[in-house]
């Protein structure tokens, strides 16, 4: 696979949770973080998303805000 996205992280399914429309996908990333992504249903059957298949989270923004407490 080659992406210009330069944010690209590998994961492990954790749990899809299935709507009338979309879906929500959570994915573990090495050292547990958990990362969500809100997609559409169709993808997830098309790409044979479900739980414990390793996947590619690509993050692809023009900007990243930082904030400070």
């Amino acid at each position: 696979m080659k992406i210009s996205a330069r944010n690209v992280l590998k994961g492990t399914v954790r749990k899809v949770v299935l709507g009338a429309v979309n879906a929500e996908v959570i994915v573990v990333l090495p050292g547990g973080t958990e990362l969500v992504s809100i997609i559409t249903k169709e993808s997830v059957q098309s790409l044979g998303i479900e739980e414990g298949r390793e996947v590619y989270a690509v993050v692809k923004a023009s900007n990243v805000m930082i904030a400070v407490d």
